[in-house]
């Protein structure tokens, strides 16, 4: 990369923040971000391979939008920036976070088939459309090898295939299931599966 290419990307991270700066401050010192700004910087960060900034943009998204599970794409940005500043337990946790939001996106990045499987779709993004448009990143490229190879590493280790098939599990049981008390309690029983890592 030209350091003129360097620098329009530094510029578009500046304007993206300059923008995000201006809608708090016209919605009263809260973030509003009706279009969703806040998701483009870090894969400007990777592009850099800047990924110190990728983790101070990060740390900020986690203070300023502590609510916002973020998209598919967003959290595996998110797994790469750890695992580039040596935050591998951490990589871990957002790796099966990035995994339950779609349960397809390692098979996209790996290039490898994808199955499909009979669960609860209301996780983001599920279908090949989101493959074929949206996500920009292959276990290829050239910064980010060190990362696909411990990722499949990760993927096949015994812990992340046992808290998959439960996690699988629990998506199965809730494309069926009616009664609300038994749905909350799955729902719960899935969000405690990161802490199992």
């Amino acid at each position: 990369m030209t350091p003129k290419q360097q620098e329009r990307i530094k510029n578009k991270i500046k304007k993206v923040k300059a923008a995000l700066s201006a809608d708090k401050k016209r919605w009263g010192g809260q973030y509003h971000d009706g279009q969703g700004l806040r998701y483009f910087p870090p894969q400007l960060y990777i592009e850099l391979n800047d990924f110190t900034g990728g983790l101070r943009y990060f740390n900020w998204f986690n203070k300023t939008f502590s609510n916002d599970s973020g998209y598919p794409d967003f959290l595996f940005e998110w797994t790469i920036i750890l695992f580039k500043t040596g935050r591998l337990k951490e990589a871990e946790k957002k790796a099966f976070e990035t995994s339950c939001s779609n349960t397809y996106l390692f098979d996209i990045f790996f290039g490898r088939q994808m199955t499909k499987i009979k669960k609860w779709e209301g996780s983001n993004l599920q279908t090949q459309d989101f493959a074929d448009n949206q996500f920009c990143y292959n276990s290829k490229q050239e910064n980010l090898l060190d990362f696909s190879e411990w990722l499949d590493k990760f993927i096949v280790t015994e812990k992340f295939i046992l808290l998959s098939r439960k996690y699988l599990d629990i998506q199965k049981r809730l494309e069926t299931e009616r009664d609300t008390e038994t749905r909350q309690y799955l729902i719960q029983h899935e969000r405690q599966l990161e802490n199992e890592l």
